[in-house]
């Protein structure tokens, strides 16, 4: 079955967010993983959202492989540059 890694983040220092953005950089696709979308929120429709929010929704083949990702030494050592830098929100959802 599929694993989906779905975030959502909500920038506050571009130019320290962009330090891990450049961090993980191809990690995703190392992984198996495709990046299904990545972008703000154009308009909320329904509930308390930022409306500065973005959402990335990455795919992965496996749940093993998504975890792999997620858990990689090279992502934590990523994530860690962007401390500080606002705040992020992950999910892994599994679906056929």
């Amino acid at each position: 079955m599929a694993a989906y890694i779905v975030a959502t983040v909500v920038i506050t220092d571009a130019e320290k967010f962009g330090a891990y953005v450049k961090a993980i950089a191809g990690l995703s696709e190392k992984h198996g993983g495709e990046y299904l979308v990545r972008g703000k929120v154009s308009e909320v429709l329904e509930g308390d959202v930022n409306p500065d929010e973005r959402v990335v929704v990455s795919r992965f083949e496996t749940e093993e492989a998504a975890l792999a990702y997620a858990k990689s030494p090279e992502y934590k050592a990523g994530a860690a540059l962007r401390e500080g830098a606002g705040t992020v929100q992950t999910r892994l959802i599994i679906a056929p």
